[in-house]
C-alpha cells in the first residue's frame, strides 16, 4: 500500500522534473504550489497529469483549483488510490 509520505516524495520528484526552476527552497507540505513557486498553469497541469499516471488515479479538473499546497495534492491522490 502506498503511504502518504511516498505520495509526497514522488510528487516532489515530479515537480522537480516537470518544473525544475519553480522552487529554490525545499518543498514542504505547506508549500503553495502556484504562489510560492514559479509554476504557471501549464506546469501545474503537467504535474497533475504526471501524478495521475504515476499513481493510476484521476484528479477531476473541478478540484484542481482547490489543490493549493503539496499537502492538498497528496491528500487528493490518497483519496483516490485503490484500496488494497
Amino acid at each position: 500500500m502506498v503511504t502518504r509520505e511516498e505520495v509526497i516524495e514522488r510528487t516532489k520528484k515530479i515537480i522537480r522534473d516537470c518544473v525544475p526552476d519553480a522552487f529554490d527552497a525545499e518543498l514542504t507540505e505547506d508549500t503553495i504550489l502556484n504562489a510560492q513557486g514559479n509554476v504557471d498553469s501549464m506546469g501545474y497541469i503537467l504535474v497533475l497529469t504526471k501524478l495521475e499516471g504515476a499513481f493510476g488515479v484521476t484528479l477531476p479538473e473541478t478540484e484542481w483549483d482547490t489543490l493549493r499546497t503539496l499537502g492538498d495534492v497528496a491528500d487528493a491522490v490518497m483519496r483516490r488510490l485503490p484500496e488494497e
